[in-house]
C-alpha cells in the first residue's frame, strides 16, 4: 500500500464546488481536510486592489490522503472537471497513517 497526500490549492470561490466534487466521489476515499489559507503565486493576475496592497490572496487548501494510483486517477478527473482554473496541486509521500484510537 503506497499512500500519498494530494494537496490542492484553489481560489476561495471554488471551495464549495471542489468540496462537493470530492464528496461525490467516495471511490477516492471520501475524506479530506480543508484549510483556509493565503498565498501568492508567481502568476497572480486580476488581483483586487486590497490583494495587491496585502501582497497575497485568499485560497482554499484541500489535503487528501489516498493510494498513489487513486491520486493519479483523481488528478486526471480534476483536470477534466476544472480546466484552466487557478488550482495548484502537488503530491507528497505518506510514510505512515492511522488513528490514535
Amino acid at each position: 500500500m503506497s499512500l500519498v497526500q494530494l494537496i490542492l490549492v484553489a481560489p476561495a470561490n471554488l471551495e464549495e464546488t471542489l468540496a462537493e466534487y470530492l464528496l461525490a466521489h467516495p471511490e477516492w476515499g471520501g475524506a479530506f481536510t480543508l484549510l483556509h489559507v493565503e498565498g501568492r503565486g508567481s502568476r497572480e493576475h486580476a488581483l483586487t486592489p486590497q490583494e495587491q496592497v496585502r501582497g497575497r490572496v485568499a485560497r482554499t487548501q484541500f489535503q487528501v490522503v489516498l493510494e498513489a494510483d487513486a491520486a493519479s486517477h483523481l488528478l486526471a478527473e480534476l483536470k477534466l472537471a476544472f480546466p484552466k482554473r487557478d488550482v495548484a496541486w502537488w503530491l507528497t509521500p505518506v510514510l505512515d497513517f492511522g488513528r490514535l484510537a
